[in-house]
C-alpha cells in the first residue's frame, strides 16, 4: 500500500476528531471514521482498515471513559459484567471479521438504526430518568447479554456500536441517557481492546497513521464527554436522534446505491 499524502492524513485526523466527539456523546463514531479510512486508503485491505480504526478509537474511548467515570460515577455492578462480556463477544467477532462481507452488514445495521431511532423518537420520556427494569441476577444477565451481542458485532465490523450500547442500556435496562453513555464508553473500550488483541498479532494495524488519528480521537473524546456531562440526559437524547438520523441517511443511501 502506498503511504497517504499529508492532505489525506490531515483529513483523516479531522475525521477522527469528529468521530471521537460523536462517540463520546452517543456512540457511533466508527460510522464517521471507518468510511473516511475506506475513502482515504483505497489500497488498504479490509482488516487493515478495521484494525487502524480500532487503534484510533480506543484512545478516544479511553479518554471519554475516564472523564465519564470521574464525573458520572457509573455503577460497577453493571459496567463490569457489561465490559467483560463485551470483551469476549468482541474477541469472537474479530476472529470472523475477515470472513464476513461488508455488504451483508449494511441492510441489517440500517434496519436496526431505524427501529432504534423510531423507538426513541416516539417515546420522548425514555432515558430522561433512571428506572431500572431488572434487579439482581436478572439485571446482570441482561447486561451480560447486551455486552456479548453488541461486543460480537463490534469485533466483526463496529460502526454504530456505541449507539447500540446506549440504546440497549436505556431501552432494555432502564438507565437515563447520560448514565447509559458513561457505561457504553466503558463497554466500547473493552470491545476495542479485544479486537486489537486479535488484529495486532496479525500485523494489521497501520501504526503511523493510526497514532496520528488517535490524537484527533482523544481530543474529540475529551470534548464530547465534557459537553455531554455538562448538558445532561436531554442533550444526549437529542444528539442521539440527530446522529442516528444522519447514519440512517448515509447507510440507506449506500444500500440503495445513491452514494
Amino acid at each position: 500500500m502506498v503511504d497517504p499524502s499529508l492532505e489525506v492524513v490531515a483529513l483523516l485526523a479531522l475525521a477522527a476528531l469528529a468521530a471521537g466527539f460523536v462517540d463520546a456523546v452517543v456512540g457511533g463514531g466508527g460510522l464517521i471514521q471507518l468510511p473516511a479510512l475506506v475513502i482515504g486508503l483505497p489500497g488498504a485491505s479490509p482488516v487493515q482498515l478495521l484494525a487502524t480504526n480500532k487503534l484510533s478509537s480506543i484512545t478516544g474511548t479511553t479518554t471519554s471513559s475516564v472523564t465519564y467515570y470521574r464525573r458520572v460515577h457509573p455503577d460497577p455492578r453493571t459496567f463490569l459484567p457489561l465490559m467483560a462480556f463485551a470483551f469476549v463477544g468482541s474477541l469472537g467477532g474479530a476472529f470472523v471479521a475477515t470472513q464476513i462481507p461488508r455488504e451483508a452488514f449494511d441492510p441489517i445495521v440500517l434496519v436496526a438504526l431505524v427501529v432504534v431511532g423510531g423507538y426513541v423518537w416516539f417515546k420522548p420520556s425514555i432515558g430522561s430518568v433512571t428506572a431500572l427494569r431488572f434487579e439482581g441476577r436478572r439485571h446482570l444477565g441482561a447486561a451480560a447479554a447486551v455486552g456479548l451481542t453488541i461486543g460480537f458485532y463490534d469485533g466483526a465490523l463496529g460502526p454504530g456500536t456505541g449507539s447500540f450500547f446506549v440504546f440497549a442500556l436505556v431501552g432494555l435496562l432502564g438507565y437515563n441517557f447520560l448514565e447509559a453513555s458513561a457505561k457504553a464508553r466503558l463497554a466500547n473500550w473493552a470491545t476495542n481492546l479485544a479486537a486489537l488483541a486479535i488484529f495486532i498479532p496479525l500485523g494489521a494495524v497501520l501504526w503511523k497513521l493510526g497514532l496520528v488519528m488517535a490524537v484527533g480521537n482523544v481530543l474529540g473524546g475529551y470534548l464530547g464527554a465534557r459537553v455531554a456531562v455538562a448538558k445532561g440526559a436531554r442533550f444526549v437524547r437529542i444528539f442521539f436522534l440527530v446522529v442516528v438520523s444522519a447514519f440512517v441517511v448515509r447507510i440507506g443511501g449506500s444500500v440503495l446505491g445513491l452514494f
